[in-house]
């Protein structure tokens, strides 16, 4: 069975960079040899491989890319120091997590 991979990596100006990939091995060399100078990663090399996802299907991993690119950078922070709390309460929704303040 193939695998399919989300990733993140920590570019050197802080950043975040969210792929997907069906060779992470081999992606991550893309990125880190920088065949492409319009790319995203080319000119924040080096970078830190910080939070892999394996699944099984590539709609699956696609789906997750999206979702997480979406995230601000808490939410990004959280999931990669697998702090599950802090991802639960920065998923709420603001108007509620007001609401259960008072």
């Amino acid at each position: 069975m193939k695998s399919f991979y989300v990733y993140i990596l920590e570019c050197s100006d802080g950043s975040f960079y969210t792929g997907v990939t069906s060779n992470l091995e081999m992606r991550l060399e893309q990125h880190y040899l920088g065949g492409n100078k319009k790319s995203y990663t080319y000119s924040r090399r080096p970078f830190i491989l910080s939070y892999v996802m394996e699944f099984n299907s590539a709609t699956d991993a696609i789906l997750a890319e999206k979702q997480i690119k979406g995230w601000s950078r808490k939410k990004k922070i959280a999931l990669i120091n697998g702090d599950v709390e802090l991802l639960k309460r920065l998923s709420i929704p603001y108007s509620r997590a007001k609401r259960m303040q008072k």
